[in-house]
């Protein structure tokens, strides 16, 4: 599994996700920080990433195209680079059971 960090995360994680979440990147590292959520959204779909962020602009295409792209949804609130790292690779195994079900679109972690 693949992940998009979202330009409201750091690209200070994938040096640290890349062992559990290997070829993740972030939009910065793409040169995409001033593309659109829609083309964020495409670009995920066309290159199978899992689209990683805080906010619920994601959730919300996920709700008018369906899926793919599946969005994880970190809803930790602002939390430093280590609270986040902590997150992702702490929940992983769920993460990953809940996006091989075919009706999930978005998983939600608070």
């Amino acid at each position: 599994m693949k992940l998009l960090l979202d330009e409201n995360l750091s690209r200070r994680l994938l040096p640290f996700l890349l062992a559990e979440y290997p070829d993740s990147t972030q939009i910065a590292l793409l040169e995409m920080e001033k593309s659109s959520d829609h083309e964020v959204w495409t670009y995920a779909r066309i290159h199978e990433y899992v689209i990683v962020t805080r906010d619920s602009d994601f959730y919300d295409l996920s709700t008018i195209y369906g899926q793919p792209p599946k969005i994880i949804w970190l809803r930790t609130g602002n939390q430093n680079k280590a609270t986040t790292l902590s997150v992702l690779l702490s929940h992983r195994s769920l993460i990953e059971k809940a996006l091989l079900a075919e009706d999930k679109a978005c998983i939600e972690i608070y």
